[in-house]
C-alpha cells in the first residue's frame, strides 16, 4: 500500500470512528441534569395560547408547542408519557423561570429580540415559525387600518416582543393609542371581546384562532391588513450550554428532514423496517451515530416521529388544516413548498 493510500484508509477509519462515538456531553449541560431526573420541564402557559399551548378543563394539553415538547421528551427517554412535565408560566415568567431551573427549555413561541439575545444570556435555535403582528378589530368599530384606531385603546400581552412591537409601530407612524397589558393571555383575549379596548394585537395565526372562538361570532371581528412586525420564534435555552442547543436544533431538523422524505407517525415502522436509503437508516437508528453524536440513544428521532409525527403533522392538527383554526402554513412550508424551513445535512 502507498504512502498516500495509508493515509487515505487511516483518514476513512477516524472519519468513521468520530461519526460513531458517543458525544461528551459537558457535565454542567442541561441535557445531563434533565436525563439524571429522568423527566422534562418544558413551558406551557398561563391559560391557553390558542393553537400553540392550549390546556383544557381536566389539565390536558395540546398545541404545536406542547407537540415540541412531547417530541423531545419522545427523543430523550423513549416516550414523553411518564417523562414530561408541563409547566405553566406567563409569558414575564419564561426567562426566570428558565435561569432558575424551573424550566429545562422555553417552547412558547418566542421571538428572537435583539435584547433577549444579548441581555439575558439566552441561546435560541433556528426558528421553527415565521409570525406577522397584526392587529383585530370589531367590525362595527368601522376601521380599516391601524390608523383608524387612534384616540382608542389596544390590548396585548404584558413582557411580550408583541407589545414593544406595537409601541414602535404606533411611534413610528404618529399614531395616538393607550397600551392595556394583560400577562394571562385567557384574560387578554376576554378583555378585547368585553369592550375594554378597540383592537386586539397578536400574531397571525392567534388572531385567526381567536376570531374563531369569537363569543359573538367570527363576522363580527375584522383582523386589519397592517403587517406591525415578523417576528422568528425559537426555542430557547440558557447560554454557554451548546449540547443542549445542539439537541434543539437537531430537533427541529428531524421533524423536518421527516416531513420531507415521507415519514409520518403511521409509516415509521415500515420505512425503519426497509429504509430506501443509508441516511434514513441512520435517521431512523437502523444504523449508529445519530443520536450517540449527541449524547442520546439513535433511535431517538425514530421514536419523536412515532409519539407526535413529522411537522407537517404537528402544524396540520394543531392549526392548519387539521384544526379548526385551518391556517394555511404558507412562509412556515417547507423550501420545496415555497416557505423558508429545511432540514440540515445529515452525514
Amino acid at each position: 500500500m502507498t504512502f498516500t493510500k495509508k493515509i487515505a484508509a487511516a483518514t476513512t477509519a477516524l472519519v468513521a470512528t468520530a461519526g460513531l462515538a458517543q458525544a461528551q456531553v459537558a457535565d454542567d449541560s442541561r441535557l445531563n441534569t434533565v436525563l439524571e431526573r429522568g423527566s422534562l420541564l418544558c413551558s406551557g402557559h398561563n391559560g391557553s395560547f390558542l393553537g400553540f399551548a392550549e390546556v383544557d378543563d381536566q389539565g390536558n394539553w395540546k398545541g404545536v408547542d406542547i407537540d415540541l415538547c412531547r417530541a423531545l421528551a419522545a427523543g430523550l427517554f423513549g416516550q414523553s408519557e411518564g417523562n414530561l412535565e408541563i409547566v405553566p408560566i406567563s409569558w414575564a415568567q419564561r426567562w426566570p423561570a428558565l435561569q432558575s431551573g424551573d424550566i429545562d427549555v422555553v417552547i412558547k413561541v418566542s421571538g428572537w429580540t435583539q435584547s433577549r439575545d444579548t441581555e439575558l444570556n439566552l441561546a435560541y435555535s433556528r426558528p421553527y415559525f415565521i409570525g406577522a403582528f397584526q392587529a383585530m378589530a370589531r367590525v362595527d368599530l368601522g376601521a380599516e387600518s391601524m390608523s383608524d384606531i387612534a384616540g382608542g385603546t389596544i390590548c396585548v400581552g404584558a413582557g411580550t416582543s408583541t407589545e414593544r412591537a406595537t409601541a414602535t409601530y404606533l411611534d413610528t407612524h404618529g399614531i395616538e393609542a393607550e397600551l392595556l397589558t394583560f400577562e394571562n393571555g385567557d384574560e387578554l383575549r376576554n378583555s378585547y371581546y368585553e369592550g375594554r379596548c378597540d383592537a386586539l394585537v397578536e400574531w397571525a395565526p392567534s388572531l385567526a384562532a381567536g376570531r374563531v372562538d369569537a363569543p359573538d361570532g367570527a363576522d363580527n371581528h375584522v383582523i386589519l391588513p397592517d403587517v406591525i412586525a415578523l417576528e422568528a420564534e425559537g426555542i430557547i435555552v440558557p447560554e454557554g450550554d451548546p449540547d443542549w442547543l445542539d439537541v434543539q436544533n437537531w430537533m427541529l431538523s428531524s421533524l423536518w428532514f421527516a416531513e420531507m422524505e415521507g415519514i409520518t407517525s403511521e409509516n415509521v415502522d415500515e420505512v425503519r423496517a426497509n429504509p430506501p436509503s443509508a441516511t434514513v437508516g441512520t435517521f431512523l437508528g437502523v444504523n449508529a451515530g445519530y443520536g450517540a453524536r449527541l449524547g442520546l440513544p439513535d433511535d431517538w428521532a425514530y421514536n419523536m416521529i412515532k409519539e407526535v409525527g413529522n411537522f407537517a403533522e404537528i402544524y396540520d392538527r394543531n392549526i392548519g388544516s387539521g384544526s379548526p383554526y385551518n391556517l394555511p402554513r404558507g412562509i412556515n412550508s417547507l423550501y420545496n413548498a415555497g416557505g423558508v424551513f429545511y432540514p440540515m445535512i445529515i452525514d
